[in-house]
């Protein structure tokens, strides 16, 4: 009987290397604002109970309270975009 060929492997060759395009955003506003909504916030609160209630928007009572528990609920909203 015939001896069969022996069939020589190839060589691995490793798939090509993709080339990963890695965007890096400048997310540096983020810090700032959101301090800076915080503060808003706390301050307008403040300001409210320092001044009974005349200040800083008289007509509108005690939603002063809501407005600056507004800016500061905003700015737990930016600091979603932390990095």
């Amino acid at each position: 009987m015939p001896k069969s060929r022996i069939r020589k492997k190839a060589d691995f060759t490793p798939p090509p290397v993709k080339a990963t395009n890695i965007k890096l955003t400048n997310r540096s506003w983020v810090a700032p604002v959101m301090l800076a909504l915080f503060a808003i916030g706390l301050v307008w609160i403040v300001v409210f109970y320092v001044t009974d209630g005349s200040m800083p928007v008289e007509s509108i009572r005690n939603w002063n309270i809501v407005v600056g528990f507004g800016f500061i609920a905003a700015g737990f909203g930016v600091s979603t975009q932390w990095k």
